[in-house]
């Protein structure tokens, strides 16, 4: 059988290029996610972010898309699979 992804809109910022997002900063806040440097230097953005999700925690790393979700769940995203998938919503 062959599926159809449903049209859903998310919200989305790349790490390290974009300003970090309110729900971004509530779950850093609480532990969910953590951000790190690799030499402990702050440079605009953070190296990669740790982030706790259902299946385990995954890593985003510099310039991956950071998607929340249709249910609010945060996970990273390749910006190559990003670009092949979602385009920008109409406000």
């Amino acid at each position: 059988m062959q599926f159809i992804k449903k049209p859903v809109v998310i919200e989305a910022f790349r790490l390290g290029h974009d300003d970090m997002p309110g729900w971004f900063l509530d779950r850093h806040a609480s532990n969910e996610i953590t951000t790190h440097n690799e030499d402990g230097r702050w440079r605009g953005g953070p190296d990669y972010a740790l982030i706790n999700t259902l299946e385990g925690q995954m890593r985003a790393e510099f310039g991956d898309w950071i998607i929340r979700g249709i249910a609010g769940e945060i996970y990273p995203c390749k910006p190559e699979i990003f670009a092949a998938t979602y385009e920008p919503a109409c406000d």
